[in-house]
């Protein structure tokens, strides 16, 4: 068996580079994603989780509170009892922002002093921390303003100081350039393997192997693993650009996104198999992944946060493999996190991985 692979494996690799069309989507496209795509995405949020620290417990406070309760912007968590616990919060609950109110914060504006609030954004999502900080300094400075007319005071308003943990430029590239990663792993280990097998359907070769005493196991693997090789290939080109054009690296280690990496390769690798079972021409192998490659941008959390999302299409997301490869690279990358804090979103995408591959085995039938 391992012979008769070698001999395949020489084959699809010879076959690949006299291609005049696949060397190209495999290294150009990918590079041009990562030159362009960084440079023109922006994105605005709302359903953003915040956290308040009331050291105050006034009437002034709560009121404030209760603006932010009530706003269709924040949703409001919970009320820590000191910042230890809400930074723990952050780093378990994907808190997006903390809102820390002092002690004697409605005093001071009653001896006409400046009270000083403080934000903490999470700015591993720049974009999201940039938008959240913008809201809740006009709820603060409209509630504020309310509070002192009614009371006729003659204050300043408040000093607010704005902290982002994790990514301190809210540089939205850094945010974008991980999960980016991600999606050129989908085209060259997903896409690219099941147009090459579909092609084989079109042109007979198939049959003729089917012909031969070549199991479906080695042919497929011949199929997968030169796709597997450059995928890994494609992830280290992507990540050497963010480094050099981008000065991105990850503050964590980078075993951790390799094994991710072939984790994922292995899933989206599956389901490549399964839409080349159902495809009998090119044409319709690259529409169905076209519609599914959408779908993996639009709620994979590329582009629009998951929790920004309605609850119905959270739940799907669930079930979408680039959303926990997506979760891992900007958990590394952005805010150092290790092999522990990422084996939910490992596990979750090693039982997608299992369920696709006995999808894709069940589908699969070689014509005798």
């Amino acid at each position: 068996m391992a012979c008769t692979l070698g001999f395949l494996l020489e084959k699809e690799f010879k076959q690949f580079f006299r291609d005049p069309f696949l060397p190209k989507m495999a290294i150009v496209f990918p590079v041009i994603i990562m030159l362009v795509i960084p440079f023109v995405a922006n994105l605005d949020f709302k359903n953003i989780n915040i956290s308040v620290i009331d050291y105050d417990n006034s009437p002034l406070s709560q009121r404030l509170i209760g603006k932010i309760d009530h706003s269709s912007y924040f949703i409001l968590r919970s009320m820590p009892k000191d910042f230890g616990d809400a930074m723990t919060q952050m780093d378990e609950y994907g808190l997006d922002v903390i809102l820390e109110i002092p002690k004697d914060f409605e005093k001071q504006f009653q001896n006409s002093q400046q009270p000083t609030l403080s934000i903490v954004a999470n700015a591993v999502d720049a974009s999201k921390a940039a938008s959240g900080d913008g809201y809740l300094k006009q709820i603060v400075s409209s509630t504020i303003s309310e509070y002192v007319e009614e009371q006729g005071y003659i204050t300043p308003a408040p000093n607010i100081v704005v902290r982002n943990m994790y990514n301190t430029t809210e540089n939205y590239r850094f945010f974008m350039i991980p999960a980016l990663t991600v999606m050129l792993i989908i085209i060259v280990c997903g896409a690219l393997p099941a147009l090459n097998i579909v092609k084989e359907k079109e042109n007979g070769t198939i049959e003729q192997i089917n012909a031969t005493p070549i199991g479906k196991i080695t042919f497929t693997f011949s199929k997968l693993i030169p796709y597997w090789i450059m995928g890994l290939v494609i992830l280290t080109i992507a990540l050497i650009i963010a480094w050099l054009l981008y000065g991105l690296v990850p503050m964590g280690s980078l075993l951790i996104v390799y094994a991710n990496a072939v984790l994922f390769i292995f899933t989206i690798s599956a389901f490549g198999l399964i839409v080349s079972n159902f495809s009998s021409t090119m044409q319709q192998s690259m529409f169905i992944m076209f519609f599914f490659i959408m779908i993996f941008v639009l709620m994979s959390g590329l582009l629009t946060p998951v929790e920004s999302m309605p609850e119905w299409a959270q739940t799907l997301t669930a079930f979408i493999p680039p959303r926990y490869f997506i979760e891992v690279m900007r958990a590394v990358y952005l805010k150092g996190s290790s092999f522990a804090d990422t084996l939910p979103a490992f596990y979750r995408l090693g039982g997608l991985t299992v369920v696709l591959a006995l999808i894709a085995i069940w589908s699969y039938r070689k014509r005798q």
